[in-house]
C-alpha cells in the first residue's frame, strides 16, 4: 500500500446557534438578544474545519449522523467550503441534527449551553467502514456524548472500543477526545477503549475524573500530571497521553518521553471565547503528527492553534494558516511552566 495520507474525524456533528445577550436572565425573566451567528461544533466538525483553515492539503473526511433539516444542509455546505469529504456523513430523516443554543453574555463572554443530542445519540459503529481507508489518522470524539458508542455490550466492550479496534487493525493511528461531563461514568466508558487509543486528548477536568487525581488548577502539579498520564498509559494508551489545561499542556509517551509546553500568553483583551480551544489544540497537534513532525513541534503548533481559536467567538473562524498560528507564539510568547522537555521512564 502506498504511504497513508489524510485524517478522518468521526463522532459528534453539532451546529452552534450563538446568541449574544445583554444579561443572563433569572428564571422567568427576560434578556435581549444583541446579535446572532451560527458556527460549527463537535469534535470531528471542529477538528476537520480547523485542519482545513490551517491549510491542509491532505484528505479530510467526516463520519457521523445528521438529520434531514436546515442544520444538516448548513453542515454539508460548510464542509464543501472547507474541502471536507462528507461521504461518511449519513442523514436520518425525522431526527434533529444535533445542535446547541449558546447564550453568550455581551460584557463578560460567559456562555451557557442548551444542547439537543439529536442524531448524534443514534450514531453507532455500523455506518463506519474504515477497512478500505488509506487515511493516516482516525480521530473520534466526544466519548460520553455519543449514546450508542458509549453503550457497553454483554462482554463489557463499548461501541467506541469496537470502532477504535477496527481502525487500529486497518492501520490507522487512533486518537480520542472526551467531553467534560459532570458524572462518574469516566472509568466505565472511557477506560475500556484505551487499549485501542494511540493518542489520548484530555483536559485537566477529564483527566481528574478518569484517574481520581486532583488536576483542577490553573497549573496542575507536574508530579500529579505525570501520575495521571502514567495511569492512563497503564490502562492501555499505546503512544501518547496529552493533558491540556489553561496555562499549557503535559504530554507523556509510552516510552517515557515527557513534554511540558506553555500555552500562548494571549492578552485578555484579545480573548473572545474559549469554546473550541481544546479541539483546536488537537487539530494543530494532529497536523504535526500527520506531517511527520516530532511531538514537541506538534504540541507547540497545537497550543498556537488554540491561541488563534481564542480570538473569535466561533470554534474555528479565528484560525489562520499554520505559519500564522505559529507566529502567535513569537508575538505573545508562551507561559513559563517548568522545564519544557525532559525524559523519564514510565513505571
Amino acid at each position: 500500500m502506498s504511504e497513508r495520507a489524510g485524517i478522518i474525524g468521526a463522532g459528534n456533528w453539532i451546529v452552534d446557534h450563538i446568541k449574544v445577550v445583554d444579561v443572563y436572565p433569572a428564571e422567568q425573566s427576560l434578556a435581549n438578544i444583541r446579535r446572532e451567528s451560527i458556527s460549527n461544533g463537535g469534535a470531528p466538525f471542529n477538528v476537520l474545519k480547523d485542519l482545513s483553515r490551517l491549510g491542509a492539503r491532505f484528505p479530510l473526511k467526516g463520519f457521523g449522523l445528521v438529520g434531514d433539516d436546515n442544520d444538516s444542509g448548513w453542515i454539508r455546505e460548510e464542509c464543501r467550503n472547507n474541502r471536507i469529504d462528507t461521504g461518511g456523513l449519513k442523514s436520518a430523516p425525522g431526527i434533529h441534527t444535533s445542535y446547541t443554543d449558546v447564550m453568550s453574555v455581551e460584557n463578560t463572554g460567559r456562555r451557557t449551553f442548551f444542547h439537543q443530542r439529536g442524531a448524534n445519540a443514534l450514531f453507532g459503529v455500523e455506518p463506519i467502514d474504515v477497512h478500505q481507508s488509506t487515511a493516516k489518522l482516525f480521530h473520534l470524539g466526544y466519548l460520553l456524548l455519543l449514546d450508542e458508542l458509549d453503550k457497553m455490550d454483554s462482554h463489557g466492550v463499548t461501541g467506541a472500543a469496537r470502532l477504535l479496534k477496527a481502525a487500529q487493525e486497518t492501520g490507522l493511528i487512533t486518537s480520542v477526545d472526551t467531553v467534560s461531563e459532570e458524572s462518574n461514568r469516566f472509568n466505565d466508558i472511557i477506560v475500556p477503549s484505551l487499549p485501542y487509543v494511540d493518542l489520548l486528548f484530555m483536559n485537566e477536568f477529564e483527566a481528574s475524573r478518569c484517574t481520581g487525581l486532583d488536576l483542577c488548577n490553573d497549573i496542575p502539579d507536574r508530579e500529579i500530571l505525570r501520575d495521571a498520564a502514567k495511569q492512563l498509559l497503564r490502562h492501555g494508551v499505546n503512544q501518547w497521553v496529552l493533558i491540556h489545561f489553561p496555562k499549557g499542556v503535559f504530554a507523556l509517551s509510552k516510552q517515557g518521553e515527557e513534554i511540558l509546553q506553555g500555552a500562548v500568553q494571549v492578552p485578555g483583551s484579545r480573548i473572545m471565547s474559549t469554546v473550541g480551544a481544546g479541539d483546536a489544540f488537537a487539530a494543530g497537534t494532529l497536523w504535526g503528527i500527520h506531517e511527520g513532525w516530532d511531538m514537541h513541534q506538534s504540541v507547540r503548533l497545537g497550543v498556537c492553534t488554540a491561541a488563534a481559536c481564542l480570538q473569535d467567538i466561533s470554534c474555528s473562524d479565528g484560525i489562520r494558516d499554520y505559519e500564522a498560528c505559529l507566529a502567535l507564539g513569537d508575538t505573545y510568547s508562551f507561559h513559563e511552566l517548568h522545564h519544557e522537555h525532559v525524559e523519564k521512564g514510565v513505571e
